[in-house]
């Protein structure tokens, strides 16, 4: 069925382009979905079926402490499934959520979950039927189950549905992605993908069901949250804007590959092959990694103008940007180590965004 709206839209209006599909590297089939949760920041991964996976992506993607989220498959007998056989092979379509538990829980993550989906449905979802549009919570680890299981019950007797709630937790199966086109399939195809959404049915019962409270409040720790996570600087430099002194920090001098997180949300920010000397005692980039993280704004202080960053889901203040840089763009992001985590090249799959592993390769 959603083939089928995609295709009436297409004969309505002529779109011209060209969607260059590129194949990414499957998760090894057995290999442990969930990475540690400790308290240094360490990435964790949930997955979650919901139906039509386009639709998946940005509720998780737009919170705080989510780092990224990955359309795939997952469920099924197959290895190596496509969007072609997914369903002859018995997965369902799902996303693997990467975040960062010293910022969002797990129990966040489910109440968004709950809140994209009917969960009472056990043919599909809304206007996609099938055992490939289902819902389903895998969990890595029986304090994962404990907590989707109490969830699951306490939605169940909330009364916000007048069917009981069908959707099964199962255990963590390997998480195969999806092809290249498939994801952030908002971001690129904006128009089709609202297209398809409008006449899918998703949105006009997730209204009637919570209403005001179809999106969830965004839960970001206070000031007392993060003194106990972070160090003093950290502290002093994400959140009071501060500055750190120049060639007494940590990564002023780091000539490591790699990349450099926001030490708050985790979010990637800058990369190693962008990184150089610019004699100041400071990290320094002459461009952001992922340029969406990256917020600017106009900073009057010390009796001048400068232009602040700051990360877009921590809110952490990075430093400023000036226009003294190596060309070809001119720019010199000056960053506070103290606002940084840097992940090694070696380490990205670990840490949860092997996307980015391949730049070292």
């Amino acid at each position: 069925m959603k083939s089928f709206l995609i295709i009436l839209f297409c004969m309505a209006f002529i779109v011209v382009g060209t969607v260059i599909a590129k194949n990414v590297n499957e998760s090894q089939p057995g290999k442990e979905t969930a990475m540690m949760k400790g308290t240094d920041g360490t990435l964790a991964k949930a997955v979650f079926a919901g139906g039509c996976f386009w639709c998946m992506e940005k509720p998780f993607e737009e919170r705080e402490g989510v780092v990224a989220v990955v359309s795939g498959y997952a469920g099924g007998d197959t290895a190596h499934p496509s969007y072609s056989n997914y369903m002859k092979g018995g997965h369902i379509e799902v996303v693997e959520v990467s975040y960062n538990p010293m910022i969002i829980t797990y129990n966040e993550l489910l109440d968004i979950y709950w809140r994209q989906v009917n969960p009472t449905d056990a043919g599909g979802q809304f206007v996609d039927r099938g055992h490939g549009y289902t819902t389903a919570i895998f969990v890595n680890d029986a304090e994962e189950r404990r907590i989707a299981e109490a969830s699951k019950m306490a939605l169940g007797k909330s009364g916000v549905f007048n069917k009981p709630v069908i959707t099964p937790i199962m255990a963590a199966v390997p998480f195969y992605p999806a092809e290249q086109y498939h994801q952030d399939y908002y971001k690129k195809n904006p128009i089709r993908y609202k297209y398809y959404r409008s006449r899918s049915g998703r949105d006009q019962f997730l209204t009637k069901i919570w209403g005001d409270e179809k999106v969830t409040k965004r839960n970001t720790p206070d000031n007392n949250g993060l003194k106990e996570k972070l160090t003093p600087l950290q502290f002093h430099v994400t959140q009071e804007n501060g500055t750190e002194a120049p060639y007494n920090n940590e990564y002023w001098n780091n000539k490591k590959s790699g990349v450099y997180v926001d030490i708050v949300s985790g979010e990637p920010l800058f990369s190693s092959l962008d990184k150089y000397d610019s004699k100041t005692g400071w990290p320094s980039f002459s461009r952001p990694l992922v340029k969406e993280n990256i917020v600017e704004k106009e900073d009057v202080s010390l009796f001048s103008v400068r232009t602040e960053v700051r990360s877009k889901k921590g809110n952490s203040h990075l430093g400023h940007v000036f226009e003294d840089g190596p060309a070809p763009d001119g720019l010199r992001y000056c960053i506070n180590s103290a606002a940084l985590r840097f992940i090694p090249a070696e380490k990205l799959e670990e840490a949860g965004l092997g996307e980015l592993a391949k730049d070292f390769r």
